[in-house]
């Protein structure tokens, strides 16, 4: 996991449900986890390979990309866990992974 600097999205790709249009179907979903909500989407392109942006973070746009090797896609538990890996990084001063 590490954390990545924002992205921008093109309104018309990136939207809520199914991204069509692209090699495969991606799910995008919003996620809480310990009060704070991640916008998480596969990367179409890249099977097991997730965007994580932190909407509730100090630092808008901000969040982490997370990789599972081996395996199409991980549950809602594992991308819980990896977004609460996450915040246990985060400098509460900051509101970044130093």
């Amino acid at each position: 996991m590490k954390a990545r600097e924002p992205l921008n999205h093109s309104p018309s790709v990136r939207t809520r449900g199914r991204l069509t249009g692209m090699d495969r179907e991606t799910l995008e979903r919003t996620l809480t986890v310990d009060g704070e909500r991640f916008d998480v989407a596969e990367r179409p392109d890249e099977p097991g390979t997730y965007d994580f942006t932190w909407l509730t973070g100090p630092n808008p746009g901000y969040g982490f990309t997370t990789r599972v090797h081996g395996a199409d896609s991980l549950s809602t538990q594992q991308l819980e866990d990896s977004a609460r890996e996450f915040l246990g990084q985060v400098d509460p001063g900051t509101g970044h992974i130093e």
